[in-house]
């Protein structure tokens, strides 16, 4: 009989979550229940799903709001209701229109408006009046006291209690940006706005019967359910079902012949079985629609990376959809696809971050927008966001909010507010906050999206489901993962900079002869990895050290076991132990040393944790999978997760197993699986490894500049530039005459971008090239000027950067000269051409320079020196007794060196201390790395970016050398000549 009810995806108005509003109702015997959230119908799908299984009947709905004032309610009369109040919503979001005051006739949803605001006249036959009981005694003095046909009973309900209304009104707060004292009574709810039980709110009625069979009529007449077993997805490619197959296996055996040529009897088995799997499941359009997706994208010269578990198949291999050749890693297709699986697998392919949009465009215009949705997430109220908006709530200044943030059980911090805050935070821990947008799901519905969701538009621009991935899981949509990263981007350019510099094609798809180039394995083996995107990052470096990886399957295991959950378990230091000594251990149990043979019985991938599950406990394949989906965060059902763990330990003990043994094992999944990759995943990203390995090795200088234009990876841009001049390039500062908008090269030269340069505006850095390029070089200052048309403060950044120094002329010459130019034009007001003046020579006297002060100016625009070395900055001509290259031959002994900071790894130790591991640049621009345990950091903190002289214990670990810093302290820079 509660025909409007917000759940807590009212975002910043409902404090109810599904679950409780469904047990309220229950607890008071209520026999239907509406969802109405406003604007918005997030809930619905699971809302329905959960009403039936606690024999509620479900109403669909949706509260219409602009802003903060309330407008009407629609309740859907079926599932085609449901689709028209999606469709209103998404109508109006996608044009960013304000709802109307009248909605207009649905033919399939009743709309309730607030009682006093329509006449008996103006409704037409859908629309009804909703009465709270507070509003009874007001019937008397209307038309409506005389004809009840038009009214339903309306009791709003968005709390349990007066906790609850509290913690409305701070969402509301929030919501509204105000304080919560400054809260009016139009931005929030009554304070009746709780359930009560069904015979009590029936009684507020008993005068008037008529309302109540009103109400009782609309209800029966309202119905909503959902299939939550078949797929949502298009259905066919082709036209229909059969046809799909056809032209899959078509497509699956001509690519069959293209990866491992004529006769191959074993691939062409595998091809056989998984073809009759995916018909049998009914995902032959799923894989031709991502093959076509793939087929459109290549017709385009873009590059694409296929991974995650689609990898798993031979098919996906043949069709291009992937790179990575599953028979040859020993990868099992059920991983990805069996009739089991709990949930619907999908593609994840990876494109440049350039080039995605593109991609996703045609998708929607292929398959239309009434089928085609990016695919919505939900970000969550964590701590830190929690205190931050109710410390804004209750006036707190931003000093008081970091200490309640960074010291809560402080004595400053035990007051009446911060309590209040403290409980209200409480209950607002993983509310729903605010949609947001999948990293890069697309789904493809056989259906109307709006059948199931309506529709944001967020900044993205293409329409978007007002619901998450788990939702899309549970109505049975599996997504297609168009995703971006810079490691793409960087293989592409870096291919058409060498056609362009060295006139040289390479084609970078030849990975098997990579795989076996001797010039791959010693730049892998040698951890010469910066820029490569995946595995450039210190620890990663360090990593191919120790292992001494040279091969594929050596750095296909080393991307999985670098993840948190193996280095905390402790089981990456035992794989790097077992791989450099394959004949020191003992394997934990038979079944560890029969199933995980080729990772030393060590559990790398997830396809390992599915393994010990099934073989060590007996759980079946199906299990195996929630529990490992779960343990990544990927399951929302933890009484479910709850029952399969005390499967694992009770079929343990079943088989005999002792304690120890069980505890151990247990210890490895839940420590490993929350973090690992599939084998597939991992090897999608060994094969881009190396492809760019193989770039560097053979094109350094060109594969540093497109890094550095792709914006890098994990280092800041300027260690990007350090490791193009280590590998041989001159860097020369931004030249108007030479240099482009993005950074270039030209033989040996490479010259910094004009995108670079601080406080420089891009109309301004893409003119200066393209006049340039239509126009020719520029001839001199005044010519500049003219063509350009900058502005004088544009005139100075370029000036300082060194920009302009191909007219031979100082800095000091060219900003005096540029400051009268343009306040000569300015005072004769030239609009437009405006430089009709001629610049002429005042005798400037020649003034003192020193190259520290273009050092400084190098600095503050640029973020790094170029025309000197950073170290030749500081007030000490001391560099240390020992180079980033020398650590090998000094172990064990305790040394002096001095180093750049690169970057900081933090990390909390077993007592929940804080530890350091850094990585420096000595002044040769070479790396060495350090650790900082927490009694050194106590003492030596590090403080901020610089150069620092370093005191410590060089250790050696399989083979990779480190310094164990005992004091630390940072080098004071020489003044710059002007200050004085």
């Amino acid at each position: 009989m509660y025909l409007n009810n917000h759940s807590y995806y009212s975002l910043r108005y409902g404090t109810l979550s599904l679950e409780n509003l469904i047990g309220e109702a229950k607890a008071f015997g209520v026999p239907a229940l509406a969802l109405t959230d406003i604007n918005n119908s997030m809930g619905v799908i699971d809302f329905v799903r959960m009403c039936n299984e606690n024999s509620i009947k479900p109403i669909a709905g949706i509260e219409f709001r602009n802003d903060n004032d309330y407008l009407y309610t629609g309740l859907a009369r079926n599932n085609t209701g449901f689709r028209e109040l999606n469709e209103f919503v998404t109508h109006h979001n996608l044009n960013n229109e304000k709802y109307p005051g009248e909605p207009g006739l649905f033919e399939h949803a009743y709309i309730i408006y607030p009682f006093g605001y329509r006449s008996l006249a103006s409704l037409q036959e859908n629309e009804y009046i909703g009465v709270k009981p507070s509003e009874i005694g007001r019937l008397f003095s209307t038309e409506f006291f005389y004809d009840q046909s038009k009214l339903v009973m309306w009791n709003p309900v968005t709390f349990k209690d007066k906790p609850g209304y509290i913690l409305h009104k701070n969402l509301r707060a929030i919501d509204n940006n105000t304080l919560i004292s400054k809260l009016s009574l139009e931005q929030i709810a009554g304070k009746d706005e709780m359930m009560m039980p069904h015979e009590v709110f029936l009684s507020f009625y008993k005068d008037h019967p008529e309302i109540i069979r009103n109400t009782e009529k609309l209800l029966a007449e309202c119905s909503i359910d959902f299939d939550y077993h078949n797929l949502k997805n298009r259905k066919s490619f082709t036209g229909n079902s059969y046809d799909d197959k056809i032209l899959l296996g078509k497509l699956a055996y001509d690519g069959l012949e293209y990866r491992y040529g004529k006769n191959n009897e074993p691939a062409a088995e595998r091809v056989r079985k998984e073809l009759t799997i995916i018909d049998k499941l009914g995902f032959s359009a799923y894989f031709l629609i991502t093959w076509d997706i793939i087929r459109y994208s290549m017709s385009r010269g873009f590059y694409h990376v296929g991974r995650g578990s689609g990898a798993n198949s031979v098919v996906a291999y043949c069709l291009k959809i992937t790179d990575v050749d599953p028979i040859d890693l020993d990868l099992y297709f059920e991983r990805f696809l069996n009739p089991k699986r709990t949930s619907p697998p999908d593609f994840d392919i990876d494109y440049s971050w350039k080039e995605r949009g593109d991609v996703q465009d045609y998708i929607f215009k292929r398959y239309g927008n009434k089928h085609t949705a990016l695919l919505g997430a939900t970000s969550t109220f964590k701590k830190n966001s929690i205190y931050r908006e109710l410390g804004k709530v209750y006036g707190l200044p931003k000093a008081e909010i970091d200490s309640l943030l960074t010291n809560p059980m402080a004595e400053v911090n035990n007051n009446d507010i911060t309590r209040r805050i403290h409980a209200i935070a409480e209950l607002m821990v993983d509310f729903p906050n605010i949609r947001s947008i999948h990293a890069g799901g697309i789904l493809i519905s056989e259906e109307p999206i709006t059948c199931y969701t309506a529709l944001d538009l967020p900044p993205k621009g293409f329409p978007t489901t007002q619901w998450d991935m788990y939702v899309a899981e549970t109505i049975g949509f599996e997504k297609f993962d168009i995703l971006s990263q810079r490691g793409i981007g960087h293989i592409k350019e870096c291919v058409d900079v060498v056609a362009e510099n060295r006139r040289i094609n390479v084609d970078v798809h030849r990975v098997a002869d990579f795989k076996r180039d001797h010039k791959v394995k010693s730049q892998l083996k040698k951890g010469e990895t910066i820029g490569c995107f995946y595995v450039e990052s210190p620890a990663m470096r360090g990593l191919l050290k120790k292992l001494r990886c040279d091969n594929y399957l050596s750095l296909v295991a080393a991307s999985s076991i670098i993840r948190p959950g193996v280095a905390r378990s402790g089981m990456m230091r035992e794989y790097i132990n077992r791989f450099r000594h394959p004949d020191n251990f003992n394997y934990i149990h038979p079944v560890m040393e029969k199933q995980l043979k080729e990772t030393y019985g060590v559990m790398v991938y997830q396809e390992d944790v599915l393994k010990i599950c099934h073989h060590f406990a007996g759980l079946d394949m199906a299990d195996a999978d929630v529990l490992r989906r779960a343990m990544s965060g990927k399951s929302r059902s933890k009484k479910e997760f709850n029952q399969i763990v005390e499967k694992f330990f009770s079929n343990c003990r079943s088989y005999g197993y002792p304690d120890a043994i069980t505890k151990e094992v247990w210890r490895q999944i839940e420590s490993f699986a929350g973090y690992s990759f599939s084998k597939a995943h991992s090897a999608s990203y060994a094969v881009e490894s190396y492809q760019s390995i193989y770039l560097k090795a053979y094109f350094p200088l060109e594969f540093m500049v497109a890094v550095i234009n792709n914006f890098g990876g994990f280092y800041q841009t300027w260690v990007y530039f350090n490791e193009a001049q280590r590998q041989g390039a001159r860097i020369n500062l931004p030249c108007v005459n030479h240099g482009q908008y993005k950074t270039s090269i030209i033989g040996k030269d490479v010259f910094i971008g004009f995108v670079h340069i601080a406080n420089l505006e891009a109309k301004i850095s893409r003119t200066i090239s393209l006049d340039r390029d239509r126009s020719g070089t520029y001839k001199s200052l005044e010519d500049f000027v003219k063509r350009v048309q900058a502005p004088l403060d544009q005139m100075i950044t370029l000036i300082r950067v060194g920009a302009l120094r191909f007219t031979g002329r100082t800095k000091a010459q060219l900003l005096w000269e540029v400051h009268l130019f343009l306040g000569k034009a300015r005072k004769v007001n030239y609009s437009g051409s405006l430089f009709n003046a001629s610049i002429v020579n005042y005798g400037l006297p020649e003034l003192k320079h020193e190259k520290l002060e273009d050092a400084y100016d190098e600095f503050e625009f640029l973020g790094f020196p170029v025309t000197v070395s950073y170290f030749d900055m500081l007030e000490t001509s001391y560099r240390g007794e020992v180079f980033g290259n020398d650590l090998k031959m000094h172990v064990g002994k305790k040394v002096r060196m001095v180093g750049r900071l690169v970057t900081v790894k933090y990390v909390r130790t077993v007592k929940k201390e804080l530890m350091h591991f850094g990585t420096f640049l000595d002044m040769h621009g070479e790396f060495f790395d350090t650790v900082h345990f927490p009694d050194s950091l106590k003492n030596h903190p590090f403080r901020g970016k610089g150069i620092y002289l370093i005191q410590g214990t060089i250790n050696e670990e399989f083979g990779f050398s480190s310094v164990t810093v005992g004091k630390l302290a940072k080098l004071p820079l020489k003044e710059d000549p002007r200050n004085g």
